[in-house]
């Protein structure tokens, strides 16, 4: 895969990042204003989000024309890894030391995104030659 098809992955993959995360980060805050704890507000959240990603990214950033089910279940595998990242950044950072939480809800998106990237690129959608 030359670099350039890399690339150009990369930014599309930003691109329907950037969308999801500033909806999901805007839906987490009113969440968490109308009282819903952080973990419980980014958990509604994330699968929501996650399922929309689930198709923006197999269309529109890696073209994947393998079978859904099977990536289908990868990408629940991989996103499963980014839960669990986030869940623990804000269980430690918020509830154990005290941080605010949209702080650490945005770190934590900081954080997860790039490994969501290589996950789907390398695991969830992989070309048969790369």
């Amino acid at each position: 895969m030359t670099g350039l098809h890399w690339q150009i992955q990369l930014v599309r993959y930003a691109v329907i990042g950037v969308a999801t995360n500033a909806l999901a980060f805007l839906c987490y805050l009113a969440l968490t204003s109308l009282g819903f704890w952080p973990e419980g507000a980014m958990t509604i959240v994330y699968v929501s989000c996650a399922s929309l990603g689930f198709l923006a990214n197999r269309k529109l950033t890696f073209s994947h024309q393998g079978n859904m089910v099977s990536s289908g279940a990868r990408y629940m595998m991989a996103q499963g890894l980014g839960y669990a990242i986030n869940v623990g950044l804000l269980l430690i950072f918020v509830d154990y030391l005290g941080y605010p939480h949209a702080w650490i809800q945005a770190l934590a998106i900081i954080v997860v995104a790039p490994l969501l990237f290589l996950a789907m690129k390398f695991f969830v959608f992989p070309r048969k030659h790369q």
